[in-house]
């Protein structure tokens, strides 16, 4: 996560989608071969990787997932100005800091926490990645939450990063048919959705979460190297078969990674990229 851009600039936006991974290697040629990514190593050391599209930075893959106990899983970044701070508020409202924060080279920091219902997330200090982008239709990916109350879920989130003190109005959260919609510069960069999760399902896509949902020209496609290259489509759609068009539109898959890493599978519109 390195640019000419501070934190200062986005603050309380996302900033950056990580995979915490086993392998490196291997997640770099499962992703490869599903997403169309190739791989930058460096930035943080040669056990990083960057995932690129078109000469555009997407997502990092770090293999950490053994060396600090976490699950092998993606996560979502939010920027903040102060990650001690923003730790502290995390705590304050109920929420869980499981790692962090700590620091990566050359000065940034980051920490890993769950909110209340238990979705994970991770706030990062330091200079990010200008030319990343996540949005409602055309960029790379698209973050939704899925929880109890999504209006419950953005107090906490819009006091832990900052949302209601957005730089000079960059940042606005709007409610949009029973959702809750953050915006960055007007444009909707995370949807935050009440639905039927359940902390302790077996179904992963049950249990609250961030979920990352990835662009490709070709969805059938993509499914078709997920599961050739050792991961499984896991049915029921984004919300398990119990709510919504979504489930059952084609144009959404929800897929599990070799080591277990939840994401989705969308069709990209027209002439994005």
């Amino acid at each position: 996560m390195s640019g000419p851009t501070t934190t200062g600039d986005a603050v309380g936006a996302p900033c950056w989608l990580s995979l915490s991974a086993r392998d490196l290697e291997a997640a770099e040629r499962f992703y490869g071969a599903v997403l169309g990514w190739t791989f930058l190593r460096g930035g943080q050391g040669h056990e990083y990787a960057v995932g690129d599209l078109g000469g555009v930075p997407v997502a990092g893959i770090a293999p950490v997932a053994a060396r600090l106990a976490v699950p092998v899983a993606w996560t979502a970044f939010f920027a903040v100005a102060d990650a001690d701070a923003a730790v502290a508020r995390i705590r304050e409202r109920g929420g869980t800091v499981g790692v962090g924060p700590v620091a990566y080279p050359p000065d940034g920091r980051a920490a890993l926490a769950t909110d209340r219902e238990g979705a994970a997330f991770g706030v990062w200090e330091g200079r990010v990645e200008q030319r990343w982008r996540v949005g409602e239709h055309t960029a790379p990916a698209w973050l939704e939450l899925h929880t109890r109350d999504a209006f419950e879920a953005a107090v906490f989130y819009g006091e832990v990063l900052r949302w209601a003190e957005g730089t000079a109005g960059r940042l606005e959260v709007s409610y949009e048919q029973d959702k809750v919609v953050l915006r960055r510069d007007g444009d909707a960069v995370a949807r935050l959705n009440s639905g039927p999760v359940e902390s302790t399902s077996p179904r992963p896509q049950l249990r609250p979460r961030w979920l990352v949902r990835f662009r490709v020209p070709d969805p059938e496609a993509a499914t078709a190297a997920v599961v050739a290259h050792g991961g499984v489509v896991v049915p029921g759609g984004l919300w398990g078969g119990v709510r919504g068009p979504e489930d059952s539109d084609g144009r959404r898959v929800v897929v599990r990674d070799p080591d277990g890493a939840l994401f989705a599978l969308e069709a990209a519109e027209e002439g994005s990229g």
